[in-house]
């Protein structure tokens, strides 16, 4: 069985990813508790993976921890930014309570037409 090259791989483990970037697991935990955008996904037994996207975005962070010139904010907004992730505010309350209303209606009416086939 042949094993794959680092840039053929689609997820790679916590300690792939610690000697490709040289930073240490402990701080890319941190990093996921830090920024949202940064997520490892999981396996069925626990062992933590990332994606190529994840590994460049860990990149980045380390180049803009290094230039000291941002806030953490600042990082935070900039990845954002970079990567095309979406930067969204606060909902405003009316506009939320209409989308669970929107929701609950569709949900109702499915429900209705699962009983009227049922019968």
């Amino acid at each position: 069985m042949k094993t794959q090259k680092a840039a053929d791989k689609l997820v790679y483990k916590i300690e792939e990813v610690c000697r490709m970037t040289r930073i240490d697991a402990a701080t890319i935990e941190s990093w996921e508790r830090d920024f949202p955008f940064l997520r490892a996904g999981k396996t069925g037994n626990g062992q933590k993976f990332f994606r190529r996207r994840d590994i460049e975005i860990i990149r980045r962070l380390k180049e803009l921890l290094d230039q000291k010139k941002l806030t953490m904010a600042g990082i935070k907004r900039q990845i954002e930014e970079e990567f095309g992730m979406r930067v969204s505010g606060p909902v405003h309350p009316e506009r939320l309570r209409k989308a669970l209303y929107d929701v609950r209606d569709g949900l109702q009416e499915i429900a209705g037409s699962l009983e009227r086939q049922r019968k």
